[in-house]
């Protein structure tokens, strides 16, 4: 994941921010008999980006990848609509526990950018995608860095008319939408009022979208590791961060971990879910890496 990327992390200021005042109500306000689930993973499980992970010889590497994670952040999905069949056949060659979060199509969001030439397009998506069946967790939309709040209208069409049969997430990257406070607010009443959960990006470069506001029942979190030992110390704060939110009532957390130079992800991954297991005791598997203990940097 390139976006966000700066060539010296070493001057970024990672603190991160506090909580949009929003927040805390929200959480306190969900319903309290909804179970507790945490889904770590990474975006990708070919071979080519995840180095140090598969063992040599590895041929399926969807098999091996879904049997040391619980979830994998789908951005294959993101370029193009694959056939039912390519579907059905992640499905049985993953375990039963095992949670897709896909990326909708770009076709949708980059190319027809949420106009009424999307729909059709959204509904062949939605078709094929959901022969993921119970193993369909979260569709997350992404929005183009230049989609800006001059197309609202767009946007509360989109989310007024979203099937609620799906749960969604919107990442949204024009720095207006977040810099302007009145566009903010209403963008973060709209989804909260539809149950959307509003994504938080955590990258180097773009700090603003660390807007710390959560809109439903849900933390839906993209951690683009810059490369650099400061990685570490950034998922010890969203430990922290994390274990409030979980104290407030917070039920359903997932956390997808990227790099802007993918190297060792898994490896980021599995220090996170060790911490993880340690403070909450969670039963999370460890995945297995080449590398072990960690030692990115």
């Amino acid at each position: 994941m390139k976006f966000g990327k700066v060539d010296r992390p070493e001057l970024i200021d990672f603190s991160m921010p506090m909580d949009h005042k929003n927040t805390e109500t929200l959480i306190k306000n969900l319903n309290d008999t909804d179970a507790f689930t945490v889904h770590v993973g990474c975006a990708k499980w070919n071979k080519q980006d995840l180095k140090n992970f598969y063992p040599r010889g590895t041929k399926d590497e969807l098999s091996y990848y879904s049997r040391q994670f619980n979830c994998i952040e789908l951005n294959a999905t993101f370029y193009r609509i694959f056939p039912t069949e390519t579907y059905q056949k992640w499905k049985e060659k993953t375990p039963e526990n095992f949670t897709f979060f896909p990326k909708i199509v770009q076709n949708v969001s980059h190319l027809r950018r949420l106009n009424e030439h999307a729909y059709p397009v959204l509904q062949n998506y939605l078709d094929v995608t959901s022969n993921l069946e119970q193993k369909l967790g979260t569709l997350f939309l992404q929005m183009h860095s230049n989609f800006s709040p001059k197309d609202w209208n767009r946007v509360v069409h989109f989310v007024e008319n979203w099937p609620k049969e799906f749960r969604l997430a919107i990442e949204f990257r024009h720095t207006d939408w977040f810099n302007d406070e009145k566009v903010a607010q209403e963008l973060y009443q709209l989804l909260e009022e539809n149950g959307i959960a509003n994504i938080l990006v955590d990258t180097a470069g773009r700090r603003d979208l660390m807007h710390m506001r959560l809109t439903n029942d849900e933390a839906f979190i993209r951690f683009v590791g810059a490369n650099h030992k400061s990685d570490y110390s950034r998922l010890d704060d969203w430990i922290t961060r994390l274990n409030e939110w979980k104290s407030l009532g917070l039920k359903k957390i997932n956390f997808f971990v990227h790099q802007n130079m993918e190297l060792e992800s898994p490896l980021l991954s599995a220090y996170f879910i060790r911490k993880l297991n340690k403070k909450w005791g969670c039963d999370l598997k460890i995945p297995n890496t080449l590398l072990d203990p960690p030692s990115l940097f």
